[in-house]
C-alpha cells in the first residue's frame, strides 16, 4: 500500500496571511501518517519573517515538516526575491533515485517548476516516478506549462514505470484533461473513484477543483479530501490523499 498526500501550504500562514500556524499543520501531516508528501508553497528562505516572527522554524520549512518521519525529500525553488524563495518539495519515507526542478515559468513575476523525483519503493522493482506542480493562474500560461510537462514525462519516463502527478493545477476549467489524460493515459483518482474533480479551493468554502492527483501504471484504492474544521482553516486549500498499490 501507498499513501500519497498533496497540500497547497500557503507558506504556513492562515487564509488572509493572519497567523502563521506551521507548526498546526505539522502535526496535521504527521497524523496522516502518509508515505509521500506533495507541498505547494513551501518556504525555503524568508529572512524577514525569519527574523519577525517567534516561533520560525531554524531550518528551512520543508527540513521542519519532514522531521523524523520523512527522511528523504526534494525541494525545487519556483519564486526567489530579496528575502528569500519558496516553491515546491516532496517528502518521502523510501529513499530517491534522483529527483530535478525544471523551470516551466513563463513571466518573471510569476516564476513555475515542476519537481520531478524518482522513488526507490520495496514494493515495485521500477523507479516510483512522483512530480509535484503548481501551475500558473493564467490559462495561457498554464496550457504552455501542460505542454512542458507532457514533454516532461514523454521523454524521461518509460510508460511502463509507475507515476504521480500532484499539486495545484490552478485548472478550474478542467483542461488539463487533454493533456494528462487523453496524451498521456493518466488517470485523476477523484475523477475515476467519484467521476468529478474534488473541490478544494478556498479551504472555507471549497468552490474549485484547484488540486489533483494524477497516476499511472498504478492500481487506486481509494481517495479522500480532508474538509474537516482540523483543516479548514490551516491554509486557503484543502489537502488531498489517496491509497494506492503497485501492480
Amino acid at each position: 500500500m501507498l499513501k500519497i498526500l498533496t497540500y497547497n501550504i500557503h507558506k504556513g500562514f492562515t487564509p488572509g496571511n493572519r497567523r502563521f500556524i506551521l507548526h498546526k499543520i505539522k502535526s496535521a501531516l504527521q497524523a496522516t501518517n502518509a508515505d509521500i508528501i506533495f507541498l505547494q508553497e513551501i518556504q525555503g528562505e524568508h529572512t524577514a519573517r525569519s527574523n519577525e516572527i517567534h516561533n520560525w522554524p531554524d531550518c528551512s520549512q520543508f527540513e521542519f515538516l519532514a522531521d523524523e518521519i520523512w527522511p528523504h525529500h526534494a525541494y525545487g525553488k519556483n519564486a526567489i526575491y530579496a528575502d528569500g524563495h519558496h516553491g515546491n518539495a516532496i517528502l518521502s519515507k523510501f529513499p530517491f533515485n534522483h529527483y530535478e526542478n525544471i523551470n516551466v515559468a513563463y513571466m518573471k513575476s510569476a516564476s513555475r517548476s515542476l519537481l520531478h523525483g524518482a522513488i526507490n519503493h520495496p514494493d515495485s522493482a521500477l523507479p516510483l516516478h512522483v512530480i509535484c506542480v503548481h501551475l500558473g493562474l493564467f490559462s495561457f500560461e498554464r496550457q504552455r506549462q501542460l505542454i512542458k510537462l507532457v514533454k516532461r514525462i514523454e521523454e524521461n519516463i518509460p510508460h511502463n514505470e509507475p507515476l504521480i502527478i500532484a499539486g495545484d493545477f490552478n485548472d478550474w476549467n478542467g483542461r488539463a484533461e487533454k493533456y494528462l489524460c487523453e496524451e498521456l493515459d493518466l488517470s485523476e483518482v477523484f475523477k475515476s473513484e467519484w467521476g468529478k474533480h474534488a473541490r478544494t479551493f478556498p479551504a472555507w468554502m471549497p468552490l474549485l477543483p484547484m488540486d489533483r492527483i494524477y497516476s499511472r501504471g498504478l492500481q487506486i484504492i481509494n481517495c479522500q479530501r480532508l474538509h474537516d474544521k482540523h483543516w479548514t482553516g490551516l491554509s486557503d486549500h484543502l489537502p488531498l490523499m489517496a491509497d494506492f498499490e503497485f501492480k
